[in-house]
């Protein structure tokens, strides 16, 4: 077996301390002392803390979308397409509770501004599944007619409110719960 390399390590102990620390919690040498590196050398893979922070959301990204889209079909309807998404989402925050502490403590911080931002108002080229399907969703009357922002928060904030609690331990979610909670969701979406 492969041993990771050290910019793997980086980012998993960045992950880590991050989500247990918070990011002021967490100083690069702190972060170099977990990944098992001397401090001069996560300098060679990130210029900053605020470099490693964004690289690790891509990172972070690159894993969440590949499994919000397996099985996912575009042509579905608009209710289906949700379902499958939000399914996907919260169980990948319950098979990755590092993650999901990670993300929501960018989202909350100034870091995820820009990146939410670029959610909501971005240009064509930086679609987002979510922002296509909400559009797609009110363009077609299937959807009630609210400014994004408003789209996310009643789709993202109950998901991200259970998922936090299972994560705590207040719930146990499981497959019946999971679509429970997610038609819910779409309750308060649909037209």
């Amino acid at each position: 077996m492969a041993k990771p390399d050290k910019r793997e390590e980086i980012l998993r102990a960045a992950l880590e301390l991050i989500a247990e620390q918070g990011f002021h919690g967490a100083p690069m040498a702190m972060i170099a002392d977990r990944a098992g590196v001397g401090a001069g050398t996560i300098y060679r893979y990130f210029e900053n803390k605020d470099v490693l922070i964004a690289e690790l959301y891509r990172d972070l990204e690159g894993r969440i979308y590949p499994a919000l889209l397996e099985g996912y079909a575009s042509e579905k309807p608009i209710r289906e397409r949700f379902l499958h998404l939000g399914t996907a989402l919260l169980w990948y925050f319950i098979e990755n509770p590092l993650d999901f502490r990670y993300l929501e403590q960018f989202h909350n911080s100034p870091f995820g501004v820009a990146h939410r931002r670029d959610k909501f108002f971005g240009e064509e080229g930086e679609r987002d599944v979510y922002r296509e399907l909400f559009e797609d969703g009110t363009a077609r009357q299937v959807m009630k007619d609210l400014p994004l922002p408003v789209l996310f928060a009643l789709a993202f904030g109950p998901l991200l409110a259970v998922a936090r609690d299972h994560i705590l331990g207040f719930i146990a979610l499981d497959d019946l719960l999971i679509a429970r909670t997610i038609e819910a969701c779409w309750d308060g979406l649909k037209r």
